[in-house]
């Protein structure tokens, strides 16, 4: 019997991290973010635990290596400090405070399109973010890309359909759509399924002479599983540009359902084995 409690409290608790996931003290808000020549963007960061010594920032250019932007101290008076060409420009500052410690850059530029990580050092260990892609464009066409529903949480066996709308301003070029998935491990977002050209629904506007027209691309998801948890981005290429969506996070859950099968199932095994066992011990001492 003890053996048995111990395998149910063991399937319980691995049945809890598969659900909940292994808890982290870092939170970067990950994903991309697109913004236009000029804006200003805030880079989020949270963290947790009262043994946090420095929180930094670093930037990853395509093809380069990280490079430090800011570290700010705990219990230094030292505070907060920007390095190299981030501390020459007054585009970069942090805004910190109690577990938090976020990142904005104003006038943004096309140089500023990049990977931006978050670290959290602590007595024995740092942790790093997943991190934020930045997208800086120069606005084209005025194209615009709306993604719906902006979330989804559905169970495991379960079909969605994530949708794109497209409207694709004064640009009457061809345009070719994308999809993305950024999941929630440390793999960069990669590309899952291409339309190519137009071959969505396409409608143009009814306004008289306006070249403005709206397309609308679907990407079915069917049986899904706990690997297709993620945020999905809808990309367009056209007129010299790449715009993203706003993404939909999707969130995949075990059914609860089948969870309590599966330890009612585990459980009756396991007391059949015990049966089996005690049946045989007593067979023996007969014998004896």
């Amino acid at each position: 019997i003890y053996n048995a409690v111990v395998i149910i409290v063991f399937f319980c608790f691995f049945l809890f991290h598969v659900i909940a996931g292994a808890e982290s003290f870092l939170h970067q808000e990950k994903g991309l973010m697109s913004a236009n020549i000029g804006d200003t963007v805030t880079l989020r960061c949270f963290y947790k635990g009262e043994s946090a010594v420095t929180s930094s920032w670093y930037k990853q250019s395509l093809g380069d290596k990280l490079n430090l932007i800011s570290t700010m101290y705990m219990f230094s008076s030292t505070g907060q400090v920007l390095y190299d060409e981030f501390k020459d420009e007054n585009r970069f500052s942090i805004e910190g405070g109690q577990g938090q410690n976020h990142l904005r850059i104003s006038n943004v530029e096309l140089t500023d399109s990049a990977t931006y990580f978050c670290g959290v050092g602590y007595s024995n260990m740092v942790e790093f973010g997943q991190g934020a892609i930045l997208n800086v464009k120069e606005r084209r066409g005025n194209i615009s890309v709306l993604q719906q529903p902006v979330s989804e949480s559905v169970h495991s066996g379960d079909s969605v359909t994530l949708n794109c709308t497209i409207n694709t301003g004064t640009c009457e070029g061809e345009h070719s759509v994308y999809w993305f998935r950024h999941d929630s491990g440390e793999s960069p977002p990669g590309i899952i399924y291409t339309n190519g050209d137009r071959s969505g629904q396409c409608m143009k506007r009814p306004e008289s002479g306006s070249p403005t027209q709206s397309c609308v691309y679907n990407l079915p998801k069917r049986n899904l599983s706990l690997s297709d948890t993620g945020t999905y981005y809808c990309a367009v290429a056209s007129c010299g540009e790449i715009l993203f969506g706003n993404g939909t996070n999707l969130e995949v859950k075990v059914a609860l359902g089948v969870s309590i099968i599966l330890i009612i199932v585990l459980t009756c095994i396991i007391y059949k084995m015990n049966m089996m066992t005690c049946r045989q011990c007593s067979g023996q001492s007969q014998l004896l």
